[in-house]
């Protein structure tokens, strides 16, 4: 008898935890907002694919950029250093009025980072430009802004 009450109870648990999974089919309709181009193409294709791409959309407009690289030109943890960092803003633009410069703070730095680079190799040619006035910069990754496709670059 105990044997017959213990197999129900485990038949009961497993029926629960099949019952309680959610496949990607199941999840197809829950987003809908796919590029109009992709929507367009006829692709036949398992489901869960097109599941994992509107994922993978959705993560990158959350993210509000793209993995990049910056020049960091200035960090300091001062007590001045927000007054620094703005005053190192300035003598920047002053130089290259078309290149975004983001002040950063991650506790206890204040830091200045310029340029939105999709590769190293676009901000080191920034960074070679800097060598005389910013001796100490050098290129970190950073999520960066959706750089212009064409415009006038750094030569």
């Amino acid at each position: 008898m105990m044997k017959k009450v213990l197999a129900f109870c485990l038949a009961l648990l497993a029926s629960y935890i099949l019952l309680a999974q959610q496949s990607f089919t199941e999840k197809e309709g829950e987003s809908k907002n796919l590029p109009e181009i992709i929507e367009r193409l006829n692709i036949k294709q398992d489901p869960r694919l097109t599941n994992m791409l509107k994922w993978h959309i959705e993560n990158n407009l959350k993210k509000n950029g793209t993995d990049g690289f910056r020049v960091e030109i200035f960090t300091s943890s001062d007590s001045d250093a927000l007054e620094k960092s703005l005053q190192v803003k300035k003598e920047f633009l002053v130089m290259y009025p078309e290149t975004d410069v983001h002040i950063k703070y991650n506790a206890p730095d204040f830091k200045v980072r310029v340029g939105d680079f999709r590769t190293r190799n676009e901000a080191l040619r920034l960074q070679k430009h800097l060598d005389g006035k910013f001796p100490n910069s050098f290129i970190v990754e950073d999520i960066i802004r959706f750089p212009k496709l064409y415009g006038e670059r750094i030569k």
